[in-house]
């Protein structure tokens, strides 16, 4: 069974969605990927996992660092669990590339190629925005593209964070 609550963040509303093991998605109302891949049949109910995350999120969203993670239960191949799981070592207040991701991927693979295209599917398929951090990454050129939740947000997030923004910037399309 899936259930459904809804957060209302500073950033606007978000469906977090989980099942018996953990969260399944955390999405930002509009998103690209919205609820993508949601059972058309769930309950609007509190779950544990559910308040974890929404404790997780008040406290990220109150200018905190959560200590702990909300039990984690995202559907996705074995390459895009890799991605997600690398997301989730992308320290708080601190960006790295798809490129950067994609290396690191390899050496755990015993150097086989992984293109940053491929991650950038991957994080841009994330189904657990904000608590798996998917706005963390950039572009190699330190753009800030690929925020499937809207760049706007991508740049509110790292505002939040007190990320450094020197040479980040949003592309302009020619």
């Amino acid at each position: 069974m899936t259930f459904v609550q809804r957060y209302d963040s500073p950033l606007g509303t978000m469906l977090l969605t989980a099942d018996e093991v953990g969260l399944v998605g955390a999405w930002f109302e509009g998103q690209k990927y919205f609820a993508a891949g949601l059972p058309e049949e769930r309950l609007e109910r509190e779950t544990p996992a559910l308040a974890e995350a929404v404790r997780w999120l008040d406290a990220y969203f109150a200018g905190g660092v959560p200590d702990f993670l909300p039990p984690l239960h995202p559907a996705g191949s074995t390459f895009r669990q890799a991605a997600w799981t690398a997301l989730l070592q992308i320290p708080y207040g601190e960006t790295t590339t798809y490129g950067a991701i994609a290396q690191q991927l390899a050496e755990q693979r015993g150097g086989a190629r992984v293109s940053a295209r491929a991650i950038g599917g991957a994080v841009g398929h994330n189904p657990i925005s904000v608590i798996v951090p998917c706005h963390r990454v950039v572009g190699a050129n330190g753009s800030l593209t690929g925020y499937a939740g809207g760049i706007e947000r991508k740049v509110r997030l790292l505002e939040l964070e007190g990320t450094n923004a020197c040479g980040l910037f949003v592309p302009t399309r020619g």
